[in-house]
């Protein structure tokens, strides 16, 4: 299949974000609900609401699954996706109301726009607003509009980065296929790898004002630390994001696996991956109702995240000077 976000039958997309402040949020939405799961794999998370994710959890499904900036304070995007969910009586029926079901994880992009203005409850009720079956816009958009690679020698020689898509099919039930989509909020610590040929495409640069790139991984196992390791301030925090869709029904102790083994997408593409300094968390959601093994859609779900993670770099345009490679 081509680049791009599904389309994953009853699964939505929208994006809001400040061009200033280089900071925003992206919303998955999901009316009608869709079962899910994730995988931690980053030593610097933010989240809410992760617990209802657990198999065990009595709400089954979520409604809506929020990627934001802004670190910490961007969480606050969650209660507007949570008020806009509310409003169309979608959400747990809990006997005297419906509640929403949003989980929410952030990313830090507070160092290269302003740091006074963060993702709110009104940008995230903006992005729910906004949300469609349209194709996703990637680059600069969203929770990718502040995301940045190649962080080991600070801000000033890094590059800038953003939202990624891709979609895999597998075999399905029936000689059907099922659909599997992948979208990265790219702001990693480290660099990033083409996965089919492990080309660096995008990290840390070998002087602010050069593109040649300075192979992090490499640098790092010749002893060379952190722009700010041991001292204050601390490495710029950093964070991969990804939310795996698929049409397959799964339930979440699948989904669950299916999360571990999209992982493996992300060691393909980012050098080095899982950093004490990154917030690295897979999504895996279930909405449709084609039938597909497991394995496939965990095979499917690593080579989506492989490529969505490239396409994250490859579409990212320059801003507040960092170069991108989309101009």
């Amino acid at each position: 299949m081509p680049p791009g976000f599904g389309p994953i039958a009853g699964l939505i997309v929208g994006h809001a974000q400040d061009e200033l402040a280089l900071t925003g949020c992206t919303v998955l939405v999901a009316e009608h609900g869709m079962t899910a799961a994730c995988d931690v794999r980053g030593g610097a998370t933010g989240s809410r609401e992760l617990g209802v994710l657990n198999p065990a959890h009595l709400a089954g499904k979520i409604n809506a699954l929020v990627f934001a900036g802004g670190s910490a304070f961007g969480l606050d995007a969650a209660s507007g996706v949570v008020r806009w969910l509310e409003e169309r009586g979608i959400g747990f029926d809990a006997g005297v109301a419906r509640v929403p079901i949003v989980p929410a994880a952030i990313l830090f992009d507070l160092a290269l726009g302003d740091a006074a203005r963060r993702p709110d409850a009104a940008m995230g009720y903006h992005a729910a607003a906004a949300a469609s079956a349209e194709p996703v816009a990637e680059g600069n958009v969203g929770v990718g509009t502040g995301a940045s690679v190649g962080k080991l020698c600070g801000m000033e020689r890094a590059m800038k980065a953003g939202i990624g898509c891709w979609t895999e099919e597998c075999a399905g039930a029936n000689g059907k296929t099922a659909r599997v989509a992948a979208l990265a909020a790219v702001n990693a610590f480290g660099d990033v790898r083409d996965p089919s040929t492990g080309r660096l495409l995008a990290g840390a640069r070998t002087a602010p004002g050069s593109r040649d790139l300075l192979d992090t991984a490499a640098a790092l196992r010749r002893g060379q630390a952190p722009a700010g390791f041991g001292r204050s301030p601390a490495p710029p925090a950093n964070t991969v994001l990804v939310a795996v869709a698929t049409d397959a029904v799964l339930d979440r102790i699948a989904l669950q696996r299916v999360a571990v083994m999209a992982s493996a997408g992300m060691a393909r593409a980012l050098s080095p991956a899982f950093t004490r300094f990154d917030g690295d968390i897979v999504f895996a959601l279930s909405c449709g109702e084609s039938e597909a093994a497991l394995e496939a859609v965990g095979a499917a779900a690593a080579e989506a995240v492989a490529h969505a993670i490239a396409r994250g770099v490859s579409q990212a345009r320059s801003a507040s000077g960092l170069p991108g490679l989309a101009g």
